[in-house]
């Protein structure tokens, strides 16, 4: 029987997306991502002072609030040729890593984890039988004993008697989907409490070095703690980013960035990664679903000199064609014919024509919505259906995210990332084809999170020697100054965002933003159909799904989640009387 199955919204993501699939006998035979509420960033800062971009685009998203502002930042050091001191390098780096790890773990116990996870069948569990799995599945883990994990069923139980689950409400809890028996679920009910604890503590580096979070502040002007090793805390004449300030990072602050080193490792290591295989245990099927295009770009990021040099790039910059992991293709940002944005199905208008492509440097961001009122029963998927573009890397649709990192990672030969790929791969008995699906997905992000917790203690110890050897080299002041400037300049800003590539383009014209364009993971990700009439990643990787039960579609969510969606950062609500601009109804 052929029917339209509507998830409308996503839930657990952040922003607003809906799926639409086409099912023949409950398979899915095709599927259409829509980004609901209209994007308009590019406009506001239209005219304005390109050094007050990066405060900007940090309001993309409240989750992804540091990427926007390195890659803007990073746009603007392209295009007026600055030079990043070493220091700052560093600085950035454990910035972001920080950010890779702890937003990689709460994707995963707080947002993907309940598609494979029966919360409610945690109550049929043996504690004693759970206390025995979680000691099998990470030995080295204090949290084992079988008093612990009965003491977290009561507390589940108490959630389930009020008649509220409070956190762990709407879900499809008794779905025939779901295959991990209950102390495995006790088991991973056990550590999404845990990790709500861990995630408060390891957001310190964030507000230690960026002076708070969201929206860190370290960018402009100097970070907020002047770094020094002196134990009295006396700052050193400059801090590593250019400026001085009130307090000094001193030993003290620099002991508890490694003490929240030492806990972002921990509990990747005795928690994250064992979780992750052990679930995926139960799950193997999902090695062949959920495979999308098979095309994956990275811009590459965490450098370790000259931003500029591809070879400084921890996560190497390439583009990865039908699986083939024998060729990385190079990519280059300012060439028009590789990085292109259609609106061929989008609520935009360009002013030569929907079906053109346009590179980001001359893109336009101009609405012109033509679909339905709510409310609707389905989108019209013939014309135009989202409020997201469609990002093409020479004229073919790319997946983006940390899947792609770690098959470029692996196609390069980063011995690291091949060990932790092999053993994954050799635990759950699947060759390194399965890497191209749902589970390859979600493994790849646990797996690369094992890569960046590690990488953090070498960015500390290196910047801690720096400070040691007297390099305290910063920016060039005379830069900040608009009379420095060539009357016309363009950049572009790339990074790594735990979501996927993510560049913004700038143009500057007598010293103000000319035109601005951000091309987010999520847009490439999510992106609706092109010209061409190619899917895009999420539309492409539903294809073949069978769903168990098209009431309650576990399998769409599964695959859309293995993504990490991040919709608030590909649209924006611009309506300036603050009024209600759709009312959605679940299905």
């Amino acid at each position: 029987m052929n029917q339209r199955v509507v998830v409308d919204p996503i839930t657990r993501i952040e922003g607003h997306l809906r799926i639409e699939a086409k099912t023949d006998n409950d398979t899915i035979t095709e599927a259409w991502s829509s980004g609901t509420m209209v994007r308009g960033i590019e406009i506001i800062l239209r005219g304005r002072d390109p050094r007050d971009a990066w405060a900007f685009t940090q309001r993309f998203c409240g989750v992804c609030t540091l990427v926007h502002a390195i890659a803007s930042i990073r746009a603007v050091e392209n295009a007026l040729h600055y030079t990043i001191p070493p220091n700052a390098q560093l600085i950035r780096n454990l910035m972001i890593g920080a950010q890779y790890v702890h937003d990689h773990v709460m994707h995963f116990y707080h947002l993907h984890a309940l598609d494979w996870v029966d919360v409610v069948s945690a109550l049929k569990a043996d504690p004693k039988g759970t206390s025995a799995l979680a000691q099998a599945v990470s030995p080295s883990n204090p949290r084992t004993s079988p008093g612990y994990f009965a003491d977290i069923q009561k507390r589940v139980k108490t959630f389930v008697e009020t008649g509220q689950l409070g956190i762990f409400a709407n879900g499809y809890w008794g779905h025939p989907a779901y295959k991990l028996p209950p102390e495995a679920n006790l088991m991973a009910v056990a550590h999404y409490l845990e990790a709500l604890e861990w995630q408060r503590n390891v957001v310190q580096i964030h507000t230690i070095l960026g002076g708070k979070n969201p929206h860190p502040n370290f960018l402009v002007g100097g970070a907020p703690a002047a770094i020094s090793i002196d134990p009295s805390g006396a700052a050193q004449s400059d801090s590593a980013l250019g400026g001085a300030s009130a307090t000094a990072l001193n030993q003290r602050g620099l002991q508890e960035i490694q003490n929240v080193i030492n806990n972002m490792k921990t509990f990747v290591d005795q928690i994250y990664v064992p979780d992750t295989l052990a679930i995926a245990g139960f799950y193997k099927e999902w090695a062949h679903q959920g495979e999308g295009t098979g095309n994956f770009l990275t811009y590459g990021d965490f450098p370790s000199g000259d931003t500029d040099d591809v070879s400084n790039l921890l996560v190497p910059r390439g583009a990865i064609l039908n699986r083939n992991l024998n060729e990385v293709l190079p990519v280059d940002f300012d060439d028009p014919e590789q990085i292109q944005e259609y609106v061929s199905h989008s609520w935009y208008h360009y002013q030569g024509g929907k079906d053109q492509g346009l590179h980001p440097y001359v893109g336009e961001t101009e609405l012109h919505y033509d679909g339905p009122q709510p409310p609707y029963d389905y989108l019209n998927v013939d014309q135009s259906y989202s409020w997201l573009k469609a990002p093409r890397w020479r004229g073919k649709p790319m997946e983006v995210g940390p899947l792609a990192r770690v098959l470029m990672l692996y196609a390069k030969g980063h011995e690291p990332t091949r060990e932790l790929a092999q053993m994954a791969l050799s635990k759950l008995d699947l060759p390194i084809e399965a890497m191209f699906s749902t589970l390859g997905r979600t493994a790849a992000r646990t797996l690369e999170t094992k890569l960046f917790a590690d990488a953090l203690q070498g960015w500390q110890d290196q910047l801690i020697a720096n400070i040691k050897a007297g390099d305290l080299r910063t920016f060039n002041d005379t830069l900040w100054e608009p009379s420095t400037w060539p009357r016309e300049a363009r950049g572009a800003g790339y990074m790594e965002a735990p979501r996927g590539a993510l560049a913004h383009w700038i143009v500057i014209k007598d010293g103000k933003i000319d035109n601005y364009q951000a091309v987010v993971p999520s847009t490439w990700n999510a992106g609706p159909r092109d010209a061409m009439n190619q899917p895009g990643p999420y539309e492409a990787a539903l294809v073949g799904h069978k769903l168990v039960d098209p009431k309650q579609p576990v399998e769409i969510l599964r695959t859309i989640h293995s993504f990490d969606p991040c919709i608030a950062c590909a649209v924006h609500v611009t309506d300036p009387d603050g009024e209600e601009l759709v009312r959605v109804k679940i299905l």
